[in-house]
């Protein structure tokens, strides 16, 4: 049975870089969406082929969800990019770690055998990277939209005693929402990959295909989770801050 390990593997090194498995993982998973990026772009339609018209349904979709957490048409629109980024990023890591085979390449890493490819969320540095990204953003978009001094208001607020320390709370919540953000995505799809091992070792053939089945299932709903938990902080974020 394949070692479990909590963090992910060195495969080797440039320098003082080291490139882990589930490094590499993540950046063929940014290859394969540019690609298929450029793909899609040119056979897009005025009459939708089966493919565009799934894209659109799913694009329609998470901009009426937007729309109803954000109350705007126009910043729905605004921010998808950086909402459906996150959604289908972490979406497509998370199944091309589950494809059957992905830890069955083996690379050479000094005196020992070490997967290729795992899973990118399947590493807390890949998901506090991810969690980083999001409260920056949307921390960003915050002074975008009501100015600097406006939004660090909510965190420094020196009208009262009791603002002051609303606001310390505020901060704090912040990096809160970074411990929390890269444990929840970690633990659910670490957790996954151990019961999919286990089970592939004692049963490896008809018995694991519904658990597959079901952490694909949980690779989706991951992956929505973090999207729409920074879709409400965006919201937060971008809205008036009125003073208590």
């Amino acid at each position: 049975m394949e070692e479990i390990s909590l963090k992910a593997q060195q495969i080797f090194s440039i320098g003082n870089f080291s490139m882990t498995n589930g490094l590499f993982l993540a950046l063929l998973t940014g290859l394969v969406l540019i690609i298929f990026a450029f793909a899609f772009k040119d056979k897009v339609k005025m009459i939708p082929g089966k493919v565009q018209g799934l894209v659109e349904i799913g694009v329609e979709t998470l901009l009426n969800l937007m729309k109803s957490v954000l109350e705007s048409q126009e910043a729905a629109e605004k921010y998808l990019p950086l909402i459906a980024t996150i959604f289908i990023f972490i979406m497509t890591s998370n199944w091309l770690g589950l494809l059957p085979g992905v830890g069955s390449f083996m690379f050479e890493s000094g005196h020992t055998e070490v997967p290729l490819l795992r899973s990118p969320a399947a590493d807390l540095n890949f998901t506090l990277a991810l969690a980083i990204i999001s409260v920056v953003m949307t921390n960003l978009f915050g002074i975008i939209a009501l100015g600097f001094f406006t939004h660090a208001k909510k965190y420094f607020n020196f009208s009262s005693p009791v603002n002051f320390f609303v606001g310390i709370l505020e901060l704090m919540s912040e990096v809160s929402k970074i411990v929390s953000f890269s444990f929840r995505l970690f633990g659910n799809v670490f957790a996954g990959e151990v019961l999919l091992m286990i089970i592939f070792f004692l049963i490896p053939y008809v018995v694991p295909i519904p658990f597959l089945l079901l952490e694909l299932f949980v690779g989706m709903i991951q992956a929505f989770i973090f999207s729409m938990l920074t879709l409400v902080f965006l919201a937060g974020n971008i809205a008036v801050h009125e003073e208590h």
